[in-house]
């Protein structure tokens, strides 16, 4: 992920966390280009002819953010960019859900949550599927879930997940590879129940 400034960003979230609306505008000023490219890297994967561009993703974000509790404490960037990891996750998941993509592969995306074959394309998964496993994942292990938010709604790193989830970068391996081998098999059909 490139970075923003860290000590401005921070700075712009504690302002904007006491309640200066004033905050917000420079805020995403400084974080637009990072939130373009994940939005762009996320559209980027879904099926060709897609309604929702990069810009009206980070736009929907933004007002999504913007109406986030003006007391909420954000402690630094990677603490904001969890958050918009779950906010870019609603909105295009909501997106999906508002196009009728009920429908069998019509909200396909390329998930690429094996990365361990590299050289191999991830298969089409439906956005709406993901999103459920997701929330299965999360009833059974949060942690698990909070990781694969993290690391492919919002891009981080493992360090910064591990930051951001206040748990070692090895955690954070474990979880990730557990999380990823559980959603493939769910979305495989090779879980009992699924």
């Amino acid at each position: 992920m490139s970075s923003p400034p860290a000590p401005e960003l921070t700075q712009l979230l504690h302002e904007w966390s006491q309640g200066r609306a004033d905050a917000l505008p420079r805020l995403m000023e400084l974080v637009y280009p990072e939130l373009h490219r994940i939005a762009a890297r996320h559209l980027s994967r879904e099926r060709v002819g897609h309604t929702l561009q990069p810009t009206a993703l980070v736009s929907e974000a933004y007002m999504r953010l913007a109406q986030q509790q003006p007391g909420k404490q954000w402690s630094n960037r990677t603490h904001f960019f969890a958050v918009a990891a779950r906010v870019v996750r609603a909105v295009l998941v909501d997106h999906a859900r508002a196009r009728g993509a009920a429908k069998r592969g019509d909200g396909a995306v390329g998930v690429e949550l094996d990365e361990m074959h590299g050289s191999v394309p991830a298969p089409a998964v439906d956005l709406l599927d993901l999103d459920a496993a997701l929330v299965e994942l999360e009833a059974m292990n949060a942690e698990q879930s909070r990781i694969v938010e993290l690391r492919y709604f919002a891009g981080l790193s493992i360090d910064e997940t591990a930051e951001a989830l206040a748990i070692s970068p090895s955690s954070v391996k474990r979880g990730w590879l557990a999380a990823k081998t559980w959603i493939r098999r769910r979305l495989d059909g090779d879980l009992a129940g699924a």
